[in-house]
């Protein structure tokens, strides 16, 4: 058996090779298809391979794959390889090769067909939309510069607001960088709809995309961002994984016998995942139901941010249970369901002539009904956790009373709120 280092680059790959408890370089193949599909068949099936992930690792990683006994994808921030105080092509493989025979490197996950494309169309979807907001950047300065006021309507690039913007007398070149950027709002928006509505059609063949969007406040673009970043939930065997893969775990120091501190957010793994499930949760909190309930707990004793955090925290140990017990929400509002995956439909290309009865005109005691219940639930959740702390309180030590806040490295772990009944 060998262990294979390769140091990826656009054009070629530097190659190092440990065999028999000797390591050394076997030069460099270009990054050709044709070149990697022969350098894999020159390789044993007892082989190993270890390159860190770059653009075109997957591709390398899938080409090598049928061949070897494995492949793995490193990161680099878990190599050391870029604090190495002598760092070339060369030296960069033959740490791979070493680190690989000694059983120190970890791969990531190799994403299936759909969660590779998923990701892709997710990728452009951002891309797009940071490009709008910098067309849109340009009109708002053009207006700055003239010291023009903000007008007064919901938005600007609306009807009303382009018909207030042709109403404007601007210099000749500001009027030139305003319609420009309007052309591209324009362009960039119906490109965006194109790639959601891909999104959309994958999401409406998804039964976790549907379940996901049962919790109120969850839209396609938050459970498509969730499930591209994770992939199987198969593979966390608990919440707590979850939540530290896409970094929602705060970060532990500890040292000598003081007690452990925590501080903000690791901000580890994916950041479009923890993007998404921080903006739908203030979504979320709008609603009634044990979401708000616990965003306004943690709000009482803490801040706003922190609040919308961990619930964005909560949200995804939400998700893990709902993915792995194959259940929707309980607390579902089941007319705004059927409006969102209406919305998906018609987004994805079905019909508008095609609208059941009943889809956008609820009843307003079916929507009144359906908010009573997520009330309901919501005090019962809350009345869950002032016996909780009661309960915990009674059984504290005495002089280290739960309900009193401590200070030093002790504060914001055994503080326990009064119950905002």
């Amino acid at each position: 058996m060998r262990d294979i280092g390769l140091d990826v680059h656009r054009d070629f790959c530097e190659v190092a090779i440990w065999e028999d408890g000797e390591l050394r370089s076997a030069g460099r193949i270009e990054t050709t298809p044709e070149r990697l599909e022969l350098f894999a068949q020159s390789l044993g099936r007892s082989d190993r391979v270890a390159l860190e992930v770059t653009g075109n690792a997957w591709e390398i990683a899938r080409i090598l794959e049928p061949h070897v006994a494995q492949v793995l994808v490193v990161s680099p921030s878990d190599t050391g390889i870029r604090q190495a105080r002598a760092k070339t092509d060369r030296l960069d493989a033959r740490a791979l090769a070493r680190l690989l025979a000694a059983g120190s490197l970890d791969g990531l996950w190799l994403p299936d067909e759909q969660t590779g494309a998923l990701r892709r169309r997710l990728g452009r979807r951002a891309q797009l939309v940071r490009a709008r907001t910098r067309a849109k950047n340009e009109v708002h300065g053009a207006l700055v510069r003239r010291l023009i006021a903000k007008p007064r309507v919901a938005d600007l690039f609306g009807q009303a607001g382009r018909q207030w913007l042709e109403g404007l007398e601007l210099p000749e070149e500001e009027r030139e960088t305003v319609a420009s950027a309007l052309r591209q709002v324009d362009f960039l928006e119906a490109e965006i709809a194109e790639v959601e509505a891909l999104i959309a059609h994958q999401a409406l063949e998804s039964e976790e995309a549907r379940r996901l969007m049962t919790v109120p406040g969850v839209n396609v673009i938050t459970a498509a961002s969730f499930l591209a970043a994770i992939g199987d939930i198969r593979r966390f065997q608990s919440p707590r994984k979850l939540v530290g893969y896409l970094g929602l775990d705060p970060k532990v120091r500890q040292s000598g016998p003081g007690p452990a501190t925590h501080g903000r957010i690791s901000k580890q793994g994916s950041a479009p995942a923890r993007y998404a499930l921080v903006e739908a949760s203030w979504s979320v909190v709008r609603q009634p139901g044990p979401m708000h309930a616990f965003y306004e707990r943690i709000r009482s004793r803490r801040r706003h941010q922190v609040a919308i955090v961990a619930t964005a925290r909560k949200l995804a140990v939400l998700f893990w249970h709902l993915l792995t017990k194959a259940e929707d929400y309980a607390y579902a509002q089941p007319s705004l369901t059927r409006k969102k995956l209406r919305r998906l439909e018609l987004l994805a290309g079905a019909r508008r002539g095609e609208v059941r009865p009943g889809i956008w005109s609820a009843n307003k005691a079916i929507r009144q009904a359906e908010r009573e219940l997520a009330e309901q639930a919501e005090r019962a959740y809350q009345r869950t956790v002032a016996d909780w702390q009661a309960k915990k309180g009674a059984s504290a030590t005495p002089g280290r009373a739960s309900s009193r806040p401590l200070g030093g490295k002790q504060r914001g772990k055994a503080s326990v709120p009064h119950p905002a009944l």
